[in-house]
């Protein structure tokens, strides 16, 4: 683990949806309605699952496609669905096991915070707002807070200017190939969690420097990381 950083650790990314809440409720309830005013067949929260992290456009036009929507309903589904989860957001989802003491353990290690996630800010916010988290971080970005989204590198070299740190002394932590890819274009080293969705396909094949089972055990990391 000591190899896989190039540098003392100075600031840490992390994801939000899969990472560190799971969300598939509020997406799959706010889906459904959508389906439901736009009289369309329902989507189950398995299918959902894999839809999950590429933004909401990519949500919406996967959905649509999965229950044989035609191309000219997108514009009614995007103003549906955000009707929707306005209302609903935080409503269905749960910090996951784990998230409190990681995110605590980066913050004892002296480590500046940032949220960078796909969801629009708006949501990820109020989400942020409503589990309690949102004062852990110094920063939060959403996926229209910049003109590309992950697995582009700009969302995350954009956050380490607004941090004051650079790509190599800054952990990126998602659930994903795209939080990695992101990462590894950027020049971060990366660490993913198991239990995020990951497009239905297992963390651990993805490229990373790390994987955990828990975000509560980043801690173990962290002294090597920063070369105590």
């Amino acid at each position: 683990m000591p190899s896989a950083f190039a540098e003392p650790l100075r600031a840490a990314i992390l994801d939000l949806d899969g990472t560190m809440v799971d969300t598939l409720g509020d997406f799959h309830a706010a889906l459904s309605r959508m389906l439901q005013e736009l009289a369309l067949p329902p989507v189950s929260a398995e299918a959902v699952a894999g839809f999950i992290g590429k933004g909401t456009e990519h949500l919406l036009r996967r959905t649509l496609a999965h229950v044989g929507a035609p191309e000219h309903l997108y514009p009614q589904a995007w103003d549906r669905y955000f009707e929707a989860y306005r209302r609903i957001n935080g409503q269905f989802s749960r910090v996951y096991p784990g998230v409190e003491d990681g995110i605590a353990a980066l913050r004892a290690a002296g480590l500046r915070l940032a949220c960078v996630t796909n969801k629009p800010g708006e949501f990820a916010r109020g989400l942020l707002q409503a589990k309690g988290l949102v004062c852990a971080f110094d920063a939060v970005f959403g996926g229209d807070a910049f003109e590309r989204r992950k697995p582009d590198p700009l969302p995350l070299l954009k956050t380490c200017e607004a941090l004051a740190t650079v790509p190599a002394a800054t952990l990126m932590i998602g659930d994903s190939a795209n939080d990695a890819a992101a990462a590894r274009a950027a020049g971060c080293p990366v660490l993913l969690v198991t239990y995020g969705y990951n497009h239905g396909e297992p963390a651990r094949r993805v490229d990373a420097d790390a994987w955990l089972d828990s975000l509560a055990d980043v801690g173990e990391l962290l002294p090597a990381a920063r070369g105590a």
